[in-house]
């Protein structure tokens, strides 16, 4: 389990970067259709939305959760076929991560995450983005200097 500073441009950055969401998404129903089927029942979605969204196991509010899943299953399962799919899963996903960017909201909030939840993953591409920008900006930077630099005497050169 990390710690990690989350903001609602945390969830909306990695969910508006399609490529790598669906990849996130694609990576997380394989590692939940153990049998590979390509279809969740409710007992591996439970199971695994559950690791995904890092809820903690309070067993005074199973009956609740349960609740809460059903709820989500029979949304989510759009043709009714009792069991969700890569597409529907994909859906489903997405609505959560838009919900969960909306409730965090723009003020930065510490959260504890598990490695593979969902959260996290927002927060490892977060930081990747920002270090790929550094990087981009030191190139720019470095190359600025260099046009500023006279090749003859070396001497940096004021327009």
């Amino acid at each position: 389990m990390s710690v990690a500073m989350v903001n609602s441009s945390t969830v909306m950055g990695f969910i508006q970067d399609t490529k790598k969401f669906n990849n996130c998404i694609n990576e997380c129903f394989e590692m939940l259709d153990i049998d590979g089927n390509g279809k969740l029942s409710r007992e591996l979605l439970y199971g695994g939305l559950h690791k995904l969204l890092s809820l903690e196991n309070n067993t005074n509010q199973e009956e609740e959760i349960y609740n809460l899943y059903e709820v989500i299953f029979k949304r989510f399962d759009k043709d009714e076929k009792g069991f969700i799919d890569r597409m529907e899963f994909e859906s489903l996903i997405r609505e959560l991560m838009l919900a969960m960017g909306r409730g965090i909201g723009d003020l930065p909030v510490l959260v504890a995450l598990e490695e593979h939840s969902l959260l996290m993953k927002a927060v490892q591409y977060e930081v990747a983005s920002l270090k790929e920008g550094s990087r981009k900006n030191k190139r720019k930077r470095e190359k600025n200097v260099l046009r500023d630099i006279c090749l003859c005497c070396h001497k940096l050169e004021t327009s």
